[in-house]
């Protein structure tokens, strides 16, 4: 009988929304990877998570939820793929120091982008690894809504989606407000999303809406993380 290979330790691309905490979900359905880690790219000058908009303080909720170290990323502003790409560098050289042979992400069709990604890792010990790769983004939508996730849009282009939803619950009732042609998962960059709950974390987080904002194009929905008194993330 041939022994069973051991699961590679593999660290977590975490944008903070839906995609990633899905991707966590079935990777740790997966005894071939065993995840260990969460890389997340912040902007220090917002103190925000980049592109999603969400609050550094929720995410590190959100890390501690689903019970993994978190690895941040600072990013510059403005961001070209130069200073990206700097930026992640040793993020890339610490978890190969540290073991980690896999670096999952959570995109689900756009073939640039993983592209991008497989060229980000080439030259590292590092296999790129995509667990929710080619599903049908309208049947992934619904199965993570009746899976348990729950989360809100803290982004979106008002050029393709309606001001109005920013700030919305990612529910069967945002899926049926979204204009047609719009991708069911945001995937083609119409919005982006905070998970609030989900299999992967312990508990629920609570939050409440702040502001809606419109900066550099897109509108942006504030989500406040409400933490207990004695509750604190270093």
């Amino acid at each position: 009988m041939t022994p069973a290979r051991p699961s590679r330790a593999t660290w977590l691309w975490w944008s903070t929304g839906k995609d990633s905490a899905w991707a966590l979900h079935v990777l740790r359905s997966n005894p071939a990877f065993t995840v260990t880690g969460l890389v997340t790219t912040v902007t220090p000058a917002f103190g925000r998570v980049a592109i999603h908009g969400t609050r550094i303080d929720l995410l590190r909720a959100q890390a501690e939820a689903a019970g993994l170290p978190l690895h941040l990323v600072e990013l510059p502003h403005p961001c070209d793929n130069a200073a990206y790409e700097a930026a992640v560098a040793p993020a890339l050289e610490t978890a190969t120091r540290r073991g980690v042979e896999a670096m999952a992400f959570g995109d689900l069709f756009l073939a640039d982008v993983r592209r991008y990604r497989e060229e980000l890792l080439a030259g590292t010990p590092l296999r790129a690894v995509f667990p929710l790769w080619g599903r049908d983004t309208a049947e992934l939508a619904r199965v993570m809504i009746d899976g348990g996730l729950e989360a809100a849009i803290t982004c979106l282009d008002p050029e393709r989606v309606p001001r109005e939803l920013a700030g919305r619950r990612f529910d069967e009732a945002l899926l049926r407000a979204l204009p047609e042609g719009v991708d069911r998962c945001g995937e083609n960059g119409e919005f982006h999303t905070c998970t609030v709950a989900a299999p992967v974390f312990s508990r629920p987080l609570k939050t409440r809406r702040g502001d809606v904002v419109e900066r550099d194009g897109f509108v942006y929905a504030d989500l406040i993380p409400e933490l207990a008194p004695t509750e604190t993330l270093a």
